[in-house]
């Protein structure tokens, strides 16, 4: 997913923000704070702002002269939430309350974008407030947002991507929900949890019923943004590659056929999950940025 070398950083100023629950998130931001223009990026699954793909948004940014906003999912800053729940790949009341308060003030519309599990929540987001979203977000995009997330999970847990990512994805994922049982002893079984080896069972455990779900099945079907695409109004930019291992095709092309008419869907055939790189060897990140701030700044 990432390229041998990384993005090189941008300064980054950093505000804690206190939760309607009693809880928090930290927002890092990058660029000028008088810009004209105001990009939000949602995180994917265990991301945070010094993720290869922020890093790369951050830098054109900074080039383009705008305001870039990376919110923290909870527990992705550095430092654990003071909550029992987490995250989740359908926490659309969480970024709603995040675009209210950081359009409010800006006095406008700011351009929103999501990648992998950032981009899930954001289309989801979109497409559920419908033309209410116009009056929060002028333009969006999502990067290989996992349309059909169950489809997603399933594939995931198969063959090597189970070796290569859901091992991956688990080696912090656990030692945060261990830490959480620490401070919630009656939160789920330590034992279960230590043997997970797969997102099924992690979601059926921890995920699911810290946020409400009955089950992994309910989770993974209530979350998936794809039936939401024919309900968006705002013009949306979704990129996913076609030979993205966390999607298979099929499963992409069919989640995405009743998209609205302000949606754009590029399926490139290369570009694997938020890779996109630009030759030559070892590859750099300058397309995928350039790409999507050519298409915010229509």
């Amino acid at each position: 997913m990432a390229s041998l070398f990384p993005p090189p950083r941008v300064p980054l100023r950093r505000e804690r923000w206190d939760t309607p629950d009693g809880d928090f998130i930290d927002v890092d931001f990058c660029g000028d704070p008088g810009a004209r223009s105001q990009l939000v990026l949602f995180h994917g699954l265990e991301g945070n702002s010094d993720s290869h793909y922020a890093r790369a948004i951050a830098g054109h940014a900074v080039k383009r002269g705008w305001r870039l906003a990376i919110p923290h999912f909870r527990g992705c800053s550095g430092e654990p939430n003071r909550t029992r729940r987490a995250y989740h790949s359908g926490d659309t009341e969480e970024i709603d309350w995040m675009l209210k308060r950081l359009g409010g003030a800006r006095s406008g519309p700011v351009y929103a974008m999501g990648v992998s599990l950032g981009g899930n929540v954001l289309l989801k987001w979109l497409g559920e407030r419908g033309d209410a979203a116009r009056k929060l977000v002028r333009r969006a995009g999502a990067v290989s947002a996992p349309l059909d997330f169950a489809a997603a999970g399933d594939a995931l847990d198969r063959g090597m991507n189970r070796v290569l990512y859901v091992r991956h994805f688990l080696s912090t994922m656990k030692p945060k929900a261990l830490a959480k049982l620490e401070v919630f002893p009656d939160l789920f079984d330590k034992e279960k949890l230590n043997a997970a080896r797969t997102f099924r069972e992690f979601d059926d455990l921890v995920t699911a019923p810290l946020h409400g779900f009955r089950d992994t099945d309910h989770y993974w079907g209530a979350a998936a943004c794809g039936p939401y695409l024919e309900h968006i109004r705002v013009p949306t930019l979704v990129l996913n590659a076609r030979n993205d291992p966390f999607l298979p095709e099929r499963d992409l092309l069919r989640a995405a056929r009743k998209a609205a008419p302000c949606v754009v869907l590029e399926f490139p055939r290369t570009g694997g999950h938020a890779g996109f790189l630009a030759a030559p060897f070892p590859g750099n990140r300058d397309w995928l940025p350039r790409h999507l701030f050519d298409f915010l700044d229509l």
